[in-house]
């Protein structure tokens, strides 16, 4: 019986130091779930970069993603658009984002595919600030996980709706141990179902 494999694609949220564990799945989210019941028996393969945007993601998605030949492929991006609007002077428009998102899940066909939304846990009136920027990522993510058919993972609205933010993400963006734990909660409470399909 051959082994299914799940590739989680992302940011530094996905990342967590991957190049640096033994067994390149990093001390997020990632190696959480891949230690959990639901997802025994599956080769979990980590293909999040720090920093990353989407037209990151798309120089390397044939060697990082394609390449392990994934039954379902999570897909994790966005809030760097975000962020470097304000840190860097160096937006990405919606339409950009969306496009270039559009092309990799276009690749996946035959793919279980789950997109999750860019998380955002303000800690400060500056953060608080890049409401609409944010905002703008993740009706792109809702409207082409429509499109495509894929697995929607609300984690934005989940993480937000579980309250202490500082006490998950303290720089508002970077979860930390408790806030990887409860990524990985979320994710399967709304893709589990895609391993079993």
């Amino acid at each position: 019986m051959s082994t299914s494999t799940i590739v989680f694609a992302g940011d530094s949220v996905t990342d967590c130091g991957r190049m640096s564990t033994a067994d390149g799945l990093g001390d997020g989210y990632v190696r959480e779930l891949a230690g959990r019941p639901e997802l025994a028996g599956w080769r979990v393969v980590n293909a999040g970069v720090s920093g990353n945007r989407v037209k990151d993601l798309a120089a390397r998605w044939r060697e990082d993603v394609l390449s392990a030949r994934p039954d379902v492929v999570s897909v994790f991006i966005g809030i760097n658009e975000v962020w470097r609007r304000f840190d860097e002077n160096d937006p990405t428009s919606d339409a950009a984002y969306e496009a270039g998102l559009r092309a990799l899940l276009e690749t996946l066909d035959g793919v279980r595919v789950v997109l999750v939304e860019p998380v955002l846990l303000p800690k400060d009136e500056e953060q608080r600030g890049w409401a609409q920027e944010h905002a703008g990522k993740i009706a792109v993510v809702h409207a082409l996980a429509q499109e495509f058919g894929a697995t929607l993972v609300p984690m934005n609205a989940e993480l937000n709706a579980a309250g202490d933010a500082a006490g998950y993400a303290p720089d508002g963006v970077h979860p930390n141990a408790a806030g990887h734990r409860l990524l990985a909660d979320v994710w399967l409470r709304y893709a589990g179902a895609a391993l079993r399909s």
